[in-house]
C-alpha cells in the first residue's frame, strides 16, 4: 500500500498529538455527550442534554473536529476509542505512527498493511 499524502517524522507526529490535544479532548467530550444523548432519547424519549436539535448539533461538532484533525494529514481510524495514525517512514519502510486514546505520547508504530494488530512499541 503506497501512501501519497503527508509523511510525518516521529517527532512531528508527537508534536501534533501534543498540539491537537485540546481538540482530541473536545472530541472525547462531544463523543460522550452524543452517546449519552442518543441512549437517553432512544430509551426515554428525553434527555437532560436536550433533544433532536442538540443531537444534530453534537453530530455536526464531532464531524467538524474530525475534519479539523484530518486536515493535518492524520488518519482517524476510530473515535471510540480515538485512534490516530500518522503516515511515516522507519528504517526505509512505510509505517504508521500510532496513537491510541489514553497513550501519553506516540509510542507505537505498525506497517500500513498490518493495521492495529501489527502495532509494535518504538
Amino acid at each position: 500500500m503506497t501512501h501519497t499524502g503527508a509523511v510525518f517524522t516521529l517527532a512531528q507526529a508527537r508534536h501534533l498529538v501534543a498540539t491537537l490535544q485540546p481538540r482530541i479532548d473536545e472530541l472525547i467530550r462531544v463523543r460522550a455527550d452524543l452517546t449519552e444523548l442518543q441512549v437517553d432519547l432512544t430509551n426515554h424519549g428525553l434527555s437532560a442534554l436536550g433533544g433532536r436539535p442538540e443531537l444534530k448539533g453534537l453530530e455536526a461538532r464531532l464531524h467538524a473536529i474530525c475534519d479539523e484533525i484530518g486536515q493535518h494529514g492524520i488518519e482517524i481510524k476510530s473515535v471510540a476509542p480515538v485512534l490516530l495514525d500518522f503516515p511515516g517512514e522507519r528504517e526505509g519502510r512505510q509505517v504508521l505512527w500510532c496513537w491510541l486514546e489514553g497513550d501519553a505520547d506516540v509510542r507505537w508504530y505498525h506497517r500500513a498493511d498490518c493495521g492495529f494488530a501489527g502495532r509494535r512499541p518504538l
